[in-house]
């Protein structure tokens, strides 16, 4: 079951709803505190085998942490919990109560050979910085994690804004045990979050449940690429023309078109300056190339035998360039994705590229500030509001949107949102969203025709873009030849697969 990815608003609306349903509160509580107890003695067997030192907060987090303890302490472990605060809710108070009374659970002041620690200071409906006995206790468990104990947070680390991701001061933990959704918080301060697990604690499946975000997954993935059967030819493997590659800006062509060849293309024709020609060939041997048309007939000849066009990819931003774009999209009407400065040249002006896209899927690529610019709002507001800030943009336009960035957000013209986690810094380098528009054109044209048809090419080649970066292993001295060459493993991986930072499937609670 995939994850859905809540602010600590939603997550606290979804939390009321099943409370409503008539699951209680203590109830929640105990289905997140057993199931994260299950995931603790698997994943991390060998270090409670020298017990487990469980920070318990004032709130419901920390009650989350009195159930662990108990949980542990029944499977024969040695418990000891330093407190930090009086419970404050009944339930917190309860699974204090219930887990002081089991055998092996004992409240001490100081570490003592513990290998684990558990963090149960601050949980979603936490804002601000920590301060206090809290802060002081974050210390120590970063001191601990350090030393070399491994450091496993309850429902988020403690310090990280469960909206935002926002920090200051935090606990840096190896591994986070989420509860019913993914926190929007975790995507962004993924470096304070370790690996991701979440687990399903029967929240209500209502409609504002659904609603939510579904966070894309490996077998989410693989489920909806299309085979390549043994029968096919380059033609059942689709053409594809990208339209780019100006003066002096022919490897932005050139890697949009690896990128659709390590994807799966049949056919790929390159329509470039005719500058770039030299190059593009040089770069690119196994595609067609073409000089930016210049007549009705030769715009005829190089786009009527496609069955995508990307264009974008190294353009420029010129009066010439939406000249180009709109002969392109004028004289072709079916599916298209556009990059870079092919949307640039409608900055303020967005009715226009809604009528030259009307009546066929396509996908639109921006950064954030290139989506600042089409939407007339400034880069950081794009980048704090990514989770809603192209709704209302992408059903205006009748098209995908894709707003690139950590974590990655595709909104669809019906209101779907769906949101890739997968990728590393690797991927923050200039050319890197080129290669995902050859991708994600390269899908468009192979999946049948439907509905969900743009939406499943752009969140397939946004997630296998990511993950051919984790593929690599590394940031520093990784290329983008490093990562094209890991497509081939990306494309192929039998799911379920464990991303790095995140495990999306959703553990079934205990």
């Amino acid at each position: 079951m995939a994850a859905r990815v809540a602010s600590a608003d939603e997550t606290r609306a979804c939390e009321h709803a099943t409370m409503q349903s008539g699951i209680s509160s203590a109830e929640l509580m105990t289905r997140a505190g057993r199931a994260a107890a299950a995931i603790i003695a698997d994943k991390f067997a060998s270090s409670l085998s020298d017990g487990a030192l469980i920070f318990a907060g004032p709130g419901n987090n920390g009650g989350d942490a009195w159930v662990v303890a108990e949980s542990l302490a029944q499977s024969g472990n040695s418990v000891r919990v330093i407190e930090v605060g009086t419970p404050k809710s009944q339930e917190a108070i309860d699974a204090r109560t219930s887990a002081l009374a089991t055998s092996g659970v004992r409240i001490v002041e100081t570490r003592s050979s513990e290998r684990l620690v558990i963090d149960g200071l601050l949980g979603t409906g936490a804002t601000g910085n920590p301060r206090g006995a809290i802060s002081d206790a974050i210390d120590s468990i970063n001191a601990l994690g350090k030393s070399g104990a491994d450091v496993v947070s309850l429902d988020i680390p403690s310090g990280v804004d469960a909206s935002t991701g926002e920090h200051d001061r935090c606990v840096i933990a190896n591994e986070t045990i989420t509860f019913g959704v993914v926190k929007r918080g975790q995507l962004i301060a993924r470096g304070a979050c370790g690996e991701i697990t979440a687990v399903d604690i029967g929240l209500l499946d209502d409609a504002d449940f659904r609603s939510l975000p579904l966070l894309v997954d490996s077998q989410w993935v693989h489920h909806r690429i299309p085979p390549i059967p043994p029968s096919a030819h380059k033609g059942t493997r689709k053409h594809l023309a990208i339209v780019g590659g100006g003066k002096g800006m022919a490897g932005a062509a050139i890697l949009a078109g690896e990128g659709a060849l390590r994807s799966g293309i049949g056919l790929l024709r390159i329509v470039c300056d005719p500058s770039s020609v030299v190059s593009v060939h040089a770069g690119i041997p196994a595609a067609l190339v073409s000089t930016w048309p210049q007549t009705a007939e030769h715009l005829s000849s190089v786009i009527d035998p496609a069955d995508c066009i990307a264009i974008g990819p190294g353009l420029g931003n010129s009066p010439a360039t939406r000249d180009l774009v709109e002969r392109v999209l004028l004289a072709w009407t079916g599916p298209a994705v556009l990059d870079a400065d092919a949307l640039n040249v409608f900055a303020g002006d967005t009715p226009s590229l809604a009528q030259l896209l009307a009546g066929r899927a396509a996908i639109l690529t921006p950064h954030p500030a290139e989506l600042g610019r089409l939407l007339g709002i400034a880069t950081q507001d794009v980048v704090q509001n990514r989770f809603e800030v192209a709704s209302e943009f992408a059903r205006t336009i009748n098209a995908v949107v894709i707003v690139k960035g950590s974590p990655t957000v595709i909104f669809g013209p019906r209101g779907e949102r769906l949101v890739v986690a997968s990728g590393t810094a690797a991927l923050a380098t200039g050319g890197s969203g080129d290669v995902l528009t050859g991708m994600t054109a390269t899908l468009l044209a192979q999946l049948r025709e439907g509905e969900n048809r743009a939406l499943e090419a752009a969140a397939c080649a946004a997630w296998i873009h990511g993950r051919a970066a984790e593929l690599c292993h590394y940031v520093r001295g990784v290329t983008l030849a490093d990562v094209l060459d890991a497509l081939p493993r990306a494309w192929n991986e039998e799911p379920p697969i464990k991303q790095k930072g995140i495990l999306a499937a959703l553990e079934a609670h205990k």
